[in-house]
Parts: structure tokens; sequence; C-alpha cells
């Protein structure tokens, strides 16, 4: 599923579909606001992966500190300010589910 087709379903979907994978379903259900059901599954999710989604689910938040160790982990510096939560989350999925 790509990037896009993910975040329409966020709106029009109550629950993520089945079939998603588990970088999917986490971006789905961070998209959605399910923030503890997102970070409990990026948390499982080795690698970059999951450290880039941690990150994104602490920048919200607003614990700076924490999604800052976490963008470090993945590889990513933390965006400017002016980048929106929104913005990030589509480049995220995009970069993560093609």
């Amino acid at each position: 599923m790509k990037a896009v087709e993910l975040a329409q379903s966020v709106m029009n979907d109550p629950q993520p579909g089945a079939g998603l994978g588990v970088v999917a379903e986490c971006l789905w259900h961070a998209r959605a606001g399910n923030w503890d059901q997102a970070h409990d599954l990026c948390q499982d999710l080795p690698g970059k992966a999951g450290s880039w989604i941690h990150a994104w689910l602490h920048r919200e938040e607003g614990d700076l500190g924490n999604a800052g160790y976490w963008y470090s982990r993945a590889g990513k510096s933390i965006p400017n300010k002016n980048v929106s939560l929104e913005d990030e989350w589509l480049a995220i999925a995009t970069e993560l589910l093609g």
C-alpha cells in the first residue's frame, strides 16, 4: 500500500485493513491518532524504520528530547519546526512504503 492510499484509509476506515504489514499498520495508527498502539508497534520494529516512526510519535507528543534520541537512531535529523507533523508523516510513509 502506498502512503497516499494509507492516509485515505485512515480517513475512511475505523480500523487498519487486514493484511497490512507491521510498518503500514504502525503508520496507520500513528496517522489515526492511536498513539499507544503505534508506539507499541514501532517498539517491535527492528532497525531504522521503527526508530523513525518512534521519533515522529515523540515529536507529536512534544517530547523533543526523546524524539531527538530516536531520530538519531533512525539516522535522521529532527525536522525544522516549519515541517508539519502531517508533512513529515507523509514523507516517512512514502519512504518506508515506497
